[in-house]
């Protein structure tokens, strides 16, 4: 399968809407954002996220991956200025374009305009250990693993773990 183009910006309140239904159930949207998210996201939950964004050092980035003006993909990445770290989190592949090979791209454009900025030094993330694909595309992206918070996420009945990876800038080609 041929991996298509995808265009990076920054993600901006005219994505918002476009992304609302992408979590078809609690599961869905606690693997994408993290537990404290309520199902269905709602508009609300990204504004507050994006109000993040401004300022001198922000406490967030927001990317958003277009393919012909349309929301592909989204990533952010919760910056730590002091000790120079950033933790990619909530990556998203819009549902009606998944299987075309976007994860990457975007990704690798992402890391990219992250370590552009030489306040930073590491970028770290967390992905449920169930979550294959998008350990795939972590590993072929450099990252490493790191280590396992076993049970640490209760969802319904179920309990994940999380793992851990990391890519130092000296790793990042």
């Amino acid at each position: 399968m041929q991996t298509t183009s995808v265009t990076v910006e920054t993600f901006s309140k005219r994505h918002v809407a476009e992304m609302l239904d992408w979590f078809a159930s609690l599961e869905a949207l606690v693997q994408w954002g993290g537990p404290g998210l309520s199902f269905p996201l709602e508009a609300t939950a990204l504004d507050t996220m994006l109000a993040e964004t401004t300022g001198v050092e922000p406490t967030r980035w927001m990317f958003a991956g277009l393919i012909d003006g349309k929301l592909a993909g989204h990533a952010q990445v919760a910056l730590d200025w002091q000790h120079g770290v950033g933790r990619l989190s909530r990556v998203a592949v819009n549902p009606q374009m998944r299987g075309r090979r976007l994860a990457r791209p975007f990704l690798r454009e992402v890391a990219d305009r992250f370590f552009a900025n030489p306040a930073f030094d590491r970028l770290e993330l967390n992905v449920y250990t169930f979550n294959e694909a998008a350990i795939r595309t972590y590993l072929s992206l450099g990252f490493r693993e790191e280590g396992v918070r076993r049970s640490s996420v209760k969802v319904g009945d179920t309990r994940w773990d999380t793992a851990i990876f990391g890519l130092l800038r000296n790793e990042w080609v």
